[in-house]
C-alpha cells in the first residue's frame, strides 16, 4: 500500500475528480482488473471528490485533511458505483 500511496500523493486530488467523471460502464469494466489498493482509491475518490471528511490517517494522507459541503453526500449514480467497488472488494478479500 506504501508504494501506491505515494504514487496517488505524486498524482495529488485532480486525480481523484478523474476517477469520479468517468461513465459508471467504463469504471465498472474497469473493476474487475484492480488491485485492492486501486479499488480503495476508487471507492474513496468518489467521497473526496464530494467533499467527505476523511478520519483515517491514510485517506487524509491520499485525499488531503479538508472536507466542504455537500461533506460525502452521493448521487444514486455514485452510491451505486461505490456499491460496486465495494462488492469487488469483497470479492478480492481486500
Amino acid at each position: 500500500m506504501k508504494r501506491f500511496t505515494a504514487t496517488l500523493l505524486a498524482a495529488g486530488v485532480a486525480t481523484a475528480v478523474t476517477l469520479t467523471s468517468l461513465s459508471s460502464a467504463m469504471a465498472q469494466s474497469g473493476y474487475s482488473r484492480m488491485s485492492c489498493d486501486q479499488l480503495w482509491y476508487a471507492r474513496n475518490a468518489i467521497y473526496a471528490a464530494k467533499g467527505y471528511c476523511f478520519e483515517t490517517r491514510q485517506a487524509i494522507a491520499v485525499f488531503g485533511p479538508a472536507c466542504f459541503p455537500p461533506f460525502g453526500k452521493l448521487t444514486s449514480g455514485e452510491k451505486r458505483r461505490v456499491a460496486e467497488i465495494k462488492k469487488w472488494e469483497r470479492r478480492r478479500g481486500c
